[in-house]
């Protein structure tokens, strides 16, 4: 995950979905899809680099790994050029969910287009280290997609992750529902959830195809739903 808010409003939700394992949230403290000297030829050995680290400082072998789940926000990073716009008081970019206003659009552009190549060989990429990965994305940011809300403060997305956390922690199958469920879901096959998000303003919109990732998880919760009635 990019950010500590985002760990606090998802780490214990991941903790209590897949209980049956222990679940270790990386925070990067930025996109690394968008980190300084990354690119789409080392891009897949950044990642591996993350985990094998954590593998090391905590003595764990390659065995003792499942999975990685990479959530990454869409910063608007597959919308036409036309969509950035400039705006000489936007010192930090202003998103909306049809374009990004900036007072340096040369540097979001460049931005987008890095970006977009690290996520097209993450997006295509099955396996890390020799372990099943999967890239999912959560909006044009997090707090977009679970709140409904572009351009927080850091302050208000601590308090409104805060909030979802404790809204959910109890609620896993509400939670379920909730990304799997709503509006906003994109559900279609992985390759398929891609392809949407990439197309026309999509990146800029409220989407996720984390859901996707859950898919196992929500069937059983819906069958439960059933069974209960």
């Amino acid at each position: 995950m990019e950010g500590p808010s985002d760990d606090e409003a998802l780490g214990i939700l991941f903790s209590k979905i897949y209980d049956k394992n222990s679940v270790y949230v990386h925070i990067m403290h930025g996109d690394i899809t968008t980190q300084s000297g990354v690119n789409s030829s080392n891009i897949v050995s950044k990642v591996g680099n993350c985990v094998k680290q954590y593998a090391t400082q905590n003595h764990y072998k390659f065995s003792d790994f499942k999975e990685i789940i990479h959530i990454v926000d869409m910063d608007g990073a597959y919308i036409p050029d036309s969509a950035v716009v400039y705006d000489s008081v936007a010192a930090k970019p202003i998103y909306s969910t049809t374009e990004i206003r900036s007072a340096n659009p040369t540097g979001i552009l460049n931005r987008n287009k890095i970006k977009r190549e690290n996520i097209d060989r993450l997006k295509s990429t099955g396996l890390i280290w020799k372990l099943p990965y999967g890239i999912y994305y959560m909006s044009c940011n997090l707090d977009h997609l679970l709140y409904g809300k572009l351009n927080s403060s850091d302050e208000e997305k601590e308090d409104d992750a805060y909030a979802f956390a404790k809204k959910y922690r109890n609620d896993i199958p509400g939670f379920l529902e909730y990304i799997g469920e709503s509006d906003f879901s994109v559900n279609s096959e992985y390759k398929e959830s891609w392809k949407y998000i990439t197309e026309g303003l999509h990146s800029l919109e409220r989407h996720t195809n984390l859901g996707v990732c859950f898919q196992d998880s929500i069937a059983v919760n819906f069958h439960n739903k059933v069974q209960l009635k």
